[in-house]
């Protein structure tokens, strides 16, 4: 038995309506909204009194999607530092391809993300980075150049 597909990633946020703002303006779109409550949640999560709101954004070729998640009952437990290092254990980050690096590094500063090094080149295909957004998550962007 094999898997079909990955469905998506889900990311824990403190503010779901910047969460999305970030994320569309980096181009993605919001599929839908939704609260998200009662024992299928509590069983699954193994919390009890999940109470949550939820959503689904995804990439314009409809492959990608993330699963942005404000918890409201029980409260999201911080982790760690506030940003933690692209050196620490777990999920490291998330990558989207895009098609102009500096315009889309431009964008997302509005919306509060911040660079952690620079716009490096790899050889003459791609130019990357790693930005900071919402809930202290790693995105990371790659230009294809050659």
């Amino acid at each position: 038995m094999t898997i079909q597909r990955m469905d998506n990633v889900g990311i824990v946020v403190d503010d779901l309506e910047a969460a999305i703002a970030f994320f569309t303006e980096l181009g993605m779109e919001l599929e839908g909204e939704a609260q998200i409550e009662g024992i299928v949640a509590d069983q699954m999560l193994g919390l009890d009194g999940v109470r949550s709101a939820i959503a689904m954004m995804r990439t314009p070729d409809g492959h990608g999607k993330l699963e942005l998640t404000k918890f409201h009952t029980p409260a999201a437990i911080p982790v760690g530092p506030p940003n933690p290092p692209p050196n620490t254990l777990g999920l490291h980050r998330v990558m989207f391809a895009v098609d102009d690096i500096d315009d889309t590094i431009t964008r997302l500063r509005r919306h509060g993300a911040e660079l952690l090094g620079e716009v490096a080149q790899y050889e003459n295909t791609y130019r990357l980075c790693d930005l900071r957004g919402p809930a202290g998550i790693i995105v990371a962007l790659a230009e294809r150049i050659g």
